[in-house]
C-alpha cells in the first residue's frame, strides 16, 4: 500500500478520567490561600451524660461551664422534639475565633462571621467561645439543633450513597428552626428585621426565601415563628420529619399544615403587617433625629457600622463593606459625611487576619490625631495605632496572652487604652500602658464585660456587663447592665437602669456628668441618657427599626468628647446607614416614653399563640442542668475513621478505536475526630481492562501543626491520540486511509508533601518522589475504497514504544494569593507561583514555572486581569521523545488554537506547520482581559452579578512555544507569539461547574477566522 498524502495530524492528549471525590490536599494547591496552624492545641476529652467534649487547658474552666450548657440544651431539644440523639455528640470548643479559624475539623477557611459549624459527616459541633456567655450559650443551642436535624434525617451516615434529606433542605428552613429553637419566639434583632421588611412591603414569598438577599436566620426563625405559633410549637419537628420523607419541604408544608406555601406566605405577611403596624404612629425615623451621613445613596456600602467620633467631633472612623469584597476601615468628614479614604484594606493584606468589625470599633486619642483598632494578625491579637495625617501605622503591640480584643478606648492623656477581650473562653476588661508597654488584667471572671468608654476626666470607665444579673451557680444569664470602673480604687459599681431589656454601648458626655447607652428596653433598640447625679433616664429617639450592628451587641453608637455631637448606626430599609445628631436639645433627652409599656416589639407574629412550650422550655434553667463537679477528663487520641464514601459511579461510552467502554470508580475517606490525619483512597477501573487500566491513588495527609506533610502512592493512565487521513493506492486502485496512534503513558508514584505557611496568603510547599513511567505504543489502519466507500481492511499492530524511565523528583515553590474569587473567576487582588522541580534519572531535565496574576478594579464592577506565565523543561534531557511535548493551544491557555478547531485545509502532505508551533519544551504566554457581570451591570437583578452568576469579559492572549531547534524570536529565533483575541462568557452551574464560552479570532489562523470554542473551565 502507498499513502500518497496525509491531509490532518493533531495531538488530543485524554486524560484517564481519573475521579477526586473527598480528596482534600492530597496534592500541593496550586494556589488558594492557606489556613494556618498557629497552635499545636493539646485537646483533652471531657466526658457528660451525652456530650465528648474536646477542649485544650487553656479555657479548661470555660469548657466545664459549656458542658453544662449543652446538657441543659440537650434535655430542652430532646424535650421539644422528642427525639434522642444516636450515639455521643462531639462539641469541640476553641477558646477564641482565631483559634477557631485553626481547626482542621472542616476543610477551607472559616469567615469571621462564622460563630461555629455543625458538620454532616461525623455530626461534630465546632465552635469557639464567643466572648459573652449568653452568645456562647445561643450557639451551643443552635449548632445542637442542627445535630438533631441531622440525626433525624439520617445525615450522619457516613455514606455517600445517596444524598442526604436534611442536606436537601432549604437553608432558611434548617437556619430558621435553629435559631428559632435556641432563642425562641422574641426576638428583638430579628423582630427589627420583620419591621423594616415590612414597612417596606419587601417580606419575601416562601418561594423567594432561598435568594441570597434574604438572610435565612432572619427570614426563616420569622417565618417558622408564625407557623409554631399558629399550629404549635410541635409541628416544627413535624416538618422536619415529613420533608425527610418525602424529600421535599413545599410537600410537607401542605401534609402537616394543610395550606400550600403561597397561602402560607400570604397569611404570614399579613399577620407581620398587622402586627407591626401600630408601631408606625407611635414611633419615628431617625430623620427626625438628626442627618443621615454615612449610606450607599452617599458612596458607601449597604453594611455601615461601628461609626468612632473624634474627640473634636470634625472626623469619624466607621466599618464598610463599600469595596463589596470585604469590610475594611473608612475614614469620613463627621460633618458632610464624605468620605476622605480607606485607612485600611484588609482583603488586600495578610498582615489583617481580622479587624473584628462584627464585635469591635476603633478608638480616637483625645487629640484627634492617632486612631487605635484591633486586630488578629499570625492568629493572635494585637492593637494598631495610626495616624490619620498620614494614614500610617505608628505602632502595634501584640498580646500573645489574649483570644481576642474589643472596642478599645483611649484615656485622655493619651497613655492608656482600655479594651475588652476574649481570654481562656472569657470575657474581662483590660488597660494597656502604651509609655510602660505593661498590660493589666482588670476583671477576672466569667462574666462579661463589654464596650469600655473612658471618661473624658480619666476617672472612671463605663461599661457593659451582665454581672449584676447573672447567677453561675445555675447559669441562670441576665441581661446587660451598665457599669462604672474607678479607675483610682478599682471599684465597680452599677449605674441606674431599666427593670427589663439590655443596656449595652456607654458613652460618656462631654462633661462626664451623663452615659448614654442603647437599650432595648421596649423590644427596639434607642439611645438613652442616665444623668449619673440624679440616677435621672431620659430617653434620646424612639425609633420604628432601631439602632442597630450587625449583631444584638455590636457596637453602634458614638459621642464626640468634647463637641455636642453623636453618630449611631441603623438599620432601615434593609441596609446598616449611619446619623449624626448636633442638636443640644436632642441630645438631651425627653422623658423615658410610656406608649409601649404594654407592647413587645421583640415578639415575632403571631403575639396570641396557641402554644407556649417552646419558649417556656427555652427559659427553663433548671431543665438538664448537671451539678457543677467536673465529669471524667480523658486524654484525646486520635484514631482514624471511616468518614465517607462516595457513592459509585459508572460510566459508558464508544471509542472508535476500542469499541465500547464501561467502567466505574470509587472513594473512600478517613479522618480523625480533630480532623489533623487524613486518609483517602480513590480507586478507578475499566471492566475488561487490563491492569494498566487500573487508576488509583492513596495519600495521607498531617496538618496537626504548622508544616504541613503528607505522601501519596499513586498508579494513573494517560491516554492521547494521534489522527492521520489521507488517500493512496493499492494494487493500483484509489483508496482512503484513516490512521490513529494510540499513546498509552503509565504513571506510577510515591511522593512526599511538605508545606509551611507563612500567613494566610503565603506559603513554600516542598516535595520529593520515585516516578516510573511505562509506554505503549498501538497503530490502526482502516482503508477505504474511494470508489465503493466499502471498508478493504482494518488492522491494528503494535508499534515500538520508548523504553520506560524511573525517575526521581523533587521541587520547591513560593505560593502567594491574595485574590478574591468571584462566581466564575478572581475579580480582584493578586496571586503568583513560582516553582522549580529537578527531574533526576533515566532522563535528566529541570521544570520551571513562573505563573504571575493580578486583578484590578480601576472601576467596579470592571476587573482587568493579566497574567503573565512560563513553563519550560531545561536540561539535557528537557526535549527527548519520551516526554509528550508541551502544547500552547488549550483552552485555559492561548485560545483559538484548541487540536480540535484544526482542519486540512491549514495542513499541506505531512506538515503542518500553523499546529507545529504550539508544540515545544517550553511555553510563554500572556492573558488580558476586562471582566464584568453583564446582568450586574445592568441591574439585572439583585446583587454583584444579577439574577444569573454571569460574567462576561473582553480578551486579548499571545503566547509562543519553542525548542532548542526553533527557538523563540524574542530569544533571537524563529518563533513567534500567536495572538488571538474576542469575548467570553462564563456562567457557574449549580455552584460546583463553570462553563465558557469564547468567540475568538485566532489573528495567526488567516484560513480560520472567528469561531465558538467552549469547554468547562474557570477564568485564569
Amino acid at each position: 500500500m502507498k499513502i500518497t498524502s496525509l491531509s490532518r495530524r493533531c495531538w488530543s492528549p485524554l486524560i484517564f478520567a481519573f475521579l477526586l471525590i473527598a480528596a482534600p490536599r492530597l496534592q500541593a494547591q496550586y494556589f488558594g490561600q492557606n489556613k494556618v496552624q498557629y497552635e499545636n492545641f493539646k485537646f483533652e476529652i471531657l466526658k457528660t451524660t451525652h456530650f465528648d467534649i474536646y477542649f485544650y487547658p487553656e479555657e479548661k474552666e470555660a469548657a466545664e461551664h459549656a458542658a453544662r450548657l449543652a446538657e441543659r440544651w440537650y434535655a430542652r431539644l430532646a424535650f421539644i422534639l422528642q427525639h434522642e440523639l444516636n450515639g455521643r455528640q462531639p462539641l469541640i470548643l476553641y477558646a477564641s475565633h482565631p483559634h477557631f479559624q485553626q481547626t482542621n475539623t472542616i476543610s477551607g477557611g472559616i469567615g469571621e462571621g462564622t460563630g461555629g459549624v455543625t458538620e454532616a459527616l461525623k455530626r461534630r459541633i465546632v465552635l469557639p467561645f464567643a466572648g459573652p456567655i449568653a452568645e456562647t450559650d445561643h450557639v451551643i443551642g443552635h449548632e445542637l439543633v442542627h445535630a438533631f436535624q441531622y440525626d433525624i434525617t439520617g445525615v450522619n451516615s457516613g455514606s455517600g450513597f445517596r444524598s442526604p434529606a436534611g442536606l436537601q433542605l432549604p437553608l432558611w428552613f434548617m437556619e430558621g428552626m435553629a435559631e428559632l429553637l435556641s432563642i425562641g419566639s422574641v426576638d428583638p434583632h430579628t423582630a427589627m428585621w420583620m419591621r423594616d421588611a415590612a414597612k417596606a412591603d419587601k417580606l419575601p414569598k416562601i418561594s423567594q426565601l432561598e435568594d441570597p438577599r434574604y438572610f435565612p436566620y432572619r427570614y426563616g426563625q420569622a417565618l417558622l415563628a408564625y407557623v409554631a405559633g399558629r399550629w404549635g410549637d410541635g409541628v416544627i419537628g413535624d416538618l422536619l420529619k415529613q420533608s425527610t420523607k418525602g424529600g421535599n419541604l413545599a410537600l410537607a408544608i401542605r401534609h402537616v399544615l394543610g395550606v400550600s406555601p403561597d397561602t402560607l406566605s400570604m397569611e404570614w405577611h399579613q399577620a407581620v403587617r398587622e402586627a407591626y403596624k401600630p408601631l408606625q404612629t407611635t414611633t419615628d425615623t431617625p430623620d427626625k433625629y438628626g442627618r443621615q451621613i454615612i449610606s450607599k445613596k452617599q458612596n458607601a456600602g449597604e453594611l455601615n457600622v461601628g461609626p468612632v467620633l473624634s474627640p473634636d467631633g470634625k472626623l469619624m472612623i466607621f466599618f464598610s463593606e463599600k469595596n463589596l469584597f470585604s469590610i475594611n476601615l473608612f475614614l469620613a468628614d463627621a460633618e458632610t459625611g464624605k468620605i476622605k479614604r480607606n485607612l485600611v484594606r484588609a482583603e488586600m493584606d495578610p498582615h489583617y487576619e481580622s479587624l473584628g468589625f462584627i464585635s469591635s470599633a476603633g478608638a480616637w486619642d483625645f487629640k484627634s490625631e492617632r486612631v487605635a483598632f484591633g486586630l488578629i494578625t499570625k492568629g493572635r491579637p494585637g492593637l494598631s495605632v495610626l495616624d490619620v495625617r498620614s494614614n500610617k501605622v505608628v505602632r502595634e503591640f501584640r498580646f500573645p496572652q489574649l483570644g481576642e480584643i474589643f472596642n478599645p478606648t483611649w484615656s485622655p492623656d493619651g497613655r492608656f487604652i482600655a479594651f475588652s477581650a476574649l481570654v481562656q473562653g472569657m470575657t474581662d476588661l483590660f488597660i494597656f500602658d502604651l509609655k510602660a508597654d505593661s498590660l493589666r488584667r482588670v476583671t477576672r471572671d466569667f462574666y462579661s464585660d463589654l464596650h469600655p468608654a473612658w471618661s473624658p476626666d480619666g476617672k472612671h470607665i463605663a461599661f457593659a456587663t451582665d454581672r449584676f444579673s447573672t447567677t453561675l451557680d445555675n447559669l441562670n444569664i441576665g441581661n446587660y447592665r451598665l457599669a462604672l470602673y474607678e479607675v483610682a480604687s478599682g471599684q465597680i459599681s452599677p449605674v441606674p437602669g431599666f427593670a427589663a431589656g439590655k443596656h449595652l454601648n456607654p458613652q460618656w458626655s462631654p462633661d462626664a456628668a451623663s452615659i448614654y447607652f442603647l437599650s432595648d428596653r421596649t423590644g427596639i433598640t434607642n439611645i438613652y441618657r442616665v444623668e449619673l447625679a440624679s440616677n435621672k433616664l431620659l430617653q434620646i429617639t424612639n425609633l420604628y427599626t432601631g439602632v442597630s450592628g450587625i449583631t444584638a451587641t455590636s457596637p453602634a453608637l458614638s459621642v464626640a468628647a468634647k463637641t455636642n455631637r453623636m453618630s449611631f448606626s441603623v438599620y432601615e430599609n434593609g441596609d446598616y446607614n449611619i446619623y449624626s445628631i448636633d442638636s443640644p436639645e436632642v441630645l438631651a433627652g425627653k422623658p423615658v416614653t410610656t406608649e409601649m409599656a404594654d407592647f413587645n416589639a421583640a415578639a415575632l407574629p403571631p403575639f396570641k399563640r396557641v402554644s407556649t412550650t417552646l419558649d417556656s422550655t427555652i427559659k427553663n434553667i433548671s431543665l438538664g442542668l448537671p451539678g457543677e463537679k467536673p465529669d471524667e477528663v480523658l486524654p484525646y487520641k486520635s484514631k482514624l475513621a471511616l468518614t465517607y464514601v462516595s457513592q459509585p459511579f459508572l460510566a459508558a461510552g464508544y471509542d472508535s478505536y476500542y469499541g465500547a467502554q464501561v467502567g466505574g470508580g470509587i472513594s473512600f475517606f478517613w479522618s480523625d475526630m480533630l480532623g489533623n490525619h487524613n486518609l483517602v483512597l480513590v480507586t478507578q477501573a475499566q471492566i475488561d481492562g487490563s491492569f494498566n487500566d487500573f487508576a488509583a491513588q492513596l495519600g495521607y495527609f498531617n496538618s496537626t501543626r504548622r508544616w504541613n506533610w503528607g505522601a501519596s502512592i499513586q498508579q494513573i493512565p494517560y491516554i492521547s491520540s494521534q489522527f492521520l487521513a489521507g488517500s493512496g493506492t493499492i494494487d493500483g486502485s484509489p483508496v482512503y486511509v484513516e490512521q490513529e496512534l494510540r499513546y498509552r503513558q503509565l504513571n506510577r508514584e510515591i511522593v512526599g508533601l511538605l508545606a509551611y505557611p507563612f500567613n494566610r496568603a503565603q506559603r513554600m510547599e516542598f516535595s520529593a518522589g520515585l516516578q516510573n513511567i511505562s509506554f505503549d505504543l498501538q497503530q490502526r489502519t482502516r482503508v477505504y475504497s474511494y470508489t465503493t466507500g466499502q471498508m478493504l481492511s482494518d488492522q491494528k499492530v503494535d508499534l515500538p514504544a520508548p523504553g520506560g524511565l524511573n525517575l526521581t523528583s523533587g521541587s520547591l515553590a513560593l505560593v502567594y494569593d491574595t485574590s478574591i474569587f468571584g462566581a466564575t473567576s478572581p475579580i480582584i487582588g493578586q496571586s503568583y507561583r513560582l516553582e522549580f522541580s529537578p527531574i533526576l534519572g533515566t532522563v535528566k531535565f529541570n521544570n520551571v514555572l513562573l505563573d504571575y496574576r493580578r486583578y484590578l478594579m480601576p472601576l467596579r464592577p470592571f476587573t482587568f486581569a493579566t497574567r503573565i506565565f512560563h513553563y519550560g523543561r531545561y536540561g539535557q534531557d528537557s526535549e527527548t521523545d519520551r516526554l509528550t511535548p508541551l502544547f500552547l493551544g488549550y483552552p485555559g491557555l492561548v485560545r483559538g488554537y484548541d487540536s480540535n478547531s484544526f482542519s486540512q485545509s491549514e495542513c499541506s502532505g505531512n506538515d503542518c506547520p500553523t499546529f507545529d508551533r504550539l508544540i515545544g519544551s517550553k511555553i510563554a504566554l500572556a492573558n488580558f482581559e476586562m471582566r464584568f457581570p453583564l446582568l450586574g451591570l445592568l441591574h439585572a437583578g439583585p446583587g454583584y452579578y444579577g439574577f444569573l452568576p454571569l460574567e462576561t469579559a473582553v480578551f486579548y492572549d499571545l503566547g509562543v512555544a519553542w525548542t532548542k531547534a526553533e527557538e523563540a524570536a524574542f530569544l533571537g529565533g524563529s518563533r513567534e507569539f500567536v495572538r488571538s483575541y474576542g469575548a467570553t462568557a462564563r456562567l457557574n452551574l449549580l455552584g460546583y461547574l463553570v462553563l465558557q464560552l469564547d468567540y475568538v479570532n485566532p489573528i495567526d489562523r488567516p484560513q480560520k477566522g472567528w469561531y465558538w470554542q467552549f469547554n468547562f473551565t474557570t477564568g485564569f
